[in-house]
């Protein structure tokens, strides 16, 4: 089977090596060289694509991309892959997209005489490398059973959501939940602050109590510790909220919670913390 991988970054770069290390051939394209080159890295089979259309040949093809309209673009613009890629041949989308935008890519390859499957990510860069990054499927049945042996080599658990839609949303729930945690962490370190309590002991006595959660756990000792070494940046946690609440408004759902924590990560990055970690919101506080 012949691996094409687009996109290899902070998320797409990992899972592009686990695949080299399982020794399959796969030719890795993006634009950055650096990236290229540190995914190449990881073992003798993987190779560097001079274009997208060198993965012409290719069976399964990944894409991991920063935003929607960037999918859109590489895939179903003027030069777009689905022009181009072979008949039967599968595409796997990995980026935080909007279920709507699924929906168009998954009838697009259809028409085309492709497979579509989204499959979004559930965890850390960190997680990705060591091949423990959470995956949530969606699209036809068969075509997922069908990638049985490369599922577990990228990522585990992989979880099967039935529609390309619900794979989209679970990610997009999953990180407004999160990303609303964390501006509610946020505010409360800085009223201990102004209680007189000690940053790092509050964090070590919050988790003692019904404030204990993943945000508090990970990223409530950076914040202590005024660590806002970029992670997942606060422009990508901004770009994925404000898909969520675009997702619920859709939907015509009233997320007004989410929407004021959209509100404050849309301050933080106007105030220039958008390349920082999404904690840096605290600095806003």
């Amino acid at each position: 089977m012949r691996i094409g991988f687009i996109g290899v970054g902070l998320m797409g770069g990992p899972l592009a090596r686990n695949l080299i290390r399982a020794g399959k051939t796969v030719l890795v394209y993006d634009l950055s060289r650096e990236a290229v080159e540190k995914t190449l890295a990881a073992g003798t089979t993987g190779q560097a694509a001079a274009s997208t259309k060198a993965l012409a040949d290719c069976d399964l093809v990944f894409t991991s991309l920063p935003m929607p309209n960037h999918v859109k673009g590489v895939m179903l613009g003027a030069d777009g892959c689905y022009g181009f890629m072979k008949k039967g041949a599968t595409h796997v989308e990995l980026s935080t997209i909007d279920p709507m935008t699924a929906k168009e890519l998954e009838e697009a390859a259809k028409a085309k005489g492709l497979g579509y499957l989204q499959c979004t990510l559930g965890k850390t860069p960190g997680h990705a490398e060591k091949a423990e990054e959470p995956m949530f499927v969606g699209g036809d049945k068969a075509l997922y059973d069908s990638l049985a042996e490369i599922f577990p080599i990228i990522g585990k658990p992989a979880y099967y959501m039935g529609g390309v839609e619900a794979a989209c949303a679970i990610k997009l729930i999953s990180n407004l939940v999160g990303m609303s945690n964390l501006v509610v962490l946020a505010e409360g370190m800085r009223i201990g602050e102004k209680a007189g309590i000690d940053k790092k002991f509050l964090i070590e006595l919050l988790a003692d109590t019904g404030a204990k959660s993943f945000q508090l756990e990970v990223r409530g000792p950076w914040i202590a510790a005024d660590d806002f070494k970029n992670r997942f940046g606060l422009d990508l946690a901004l770009k994925d909220v404000r898909l969520g609440c675009e997702m619920a408004r859709h939907w015509g759902m009233d997320a007004s919670l989410m929407e004021a924590a959209l509100a404050m990560f849309k301050k933080a990055s106007e105030a220039g913390f958008g390349k920082e970690d999404c904690n840096a919101v605290y600095k806003l506080m």
